[in-house]
């Protein structure tokens, strides 16, 4: 039996602060992510789902489907598995924004929550890395001028999300964004449950 105060006090204060730690850990729940998802001023940042291979091919052509990496029918399915996913938690509708990509737009048209916007600022800087840093700064000015008062869902490629929120996503991952005034954009955590 401990009979020294300090260390009772000591022991005390860090199983407070354990349990703390976990129950603020418990916060980035994928429930509460989807909350924040409902919520004003957040946003889903989604890689596109499964297209087999790296890049796009060499005679790869914007606005020519044959020349691009495409999703396979396994894609197709997530994508639709996604789509599900939303609407199993309330996000019947939002503003769908894509890449000009044809893998990112079936994606987002696949997610059938939305009528598809193409957006320039989603596209892929995969094979012309110098354009990174002008395609991310033309998304977080676009963003800036976004009013988010509902469910805003962004489908483009695992460079422009690493890029913004320094996350790796699979195929098909969501990552939530929350735009706040007072320090830009903030990763809240990503959703794998597909």
């Amino acid at each position: 039996m401990i009979k020294n105060p300090v260390v009772v006090l000591l022991f005390s204060a860090c199983v407070f602060f354990v349990q703390g730690f976990t129950a603020a850990k418990a916060d980035t729940t994928e429930e509460w992510l989807w909350d924040a998802l409902r919520s004003k001023n957040h946003f889903a940042l989604l890689r596109h789902a499964l297209a087999p291979g790296t890049g796009d091919p060499p005679e790869f052509t914007l606005g020519r489907r044959e020349t691009q990496r495409n999703l396979s029918e396994e894609g197709r399915t997530q994508a639709k598995r996604i789509g599900e996913l939303f609407r199993a938690h309330g996000i019947n509708k939002a503003r769908v924004f894509s890449s000009e990509w044809y893998r990112c737009q079936d994606t987002a048209e696949l997610l059938d929550i939305g009528p598809v916007v193409t957006l320039s600022a989603l596209n892929s800087f995969f094979q012309n890395f110098e354009q990174k840093n002008i395609r991310t700064e033309s998304l977080k000015v676009w963003l800036s001028q976004q009013e988010i008062d509902m469910p805003l869902v962004l489908v483009t490629h695992q460079v422009n999300i690493t890029a913004l929120t320094e996350i790796y996503p699979s195929s098909g991952e969501i990552v939530v964004v929350k735009k706040d005034a007072q320090v830009g954009l903030k990763v809240l955590g990503s959703i794998k449950n597909y």
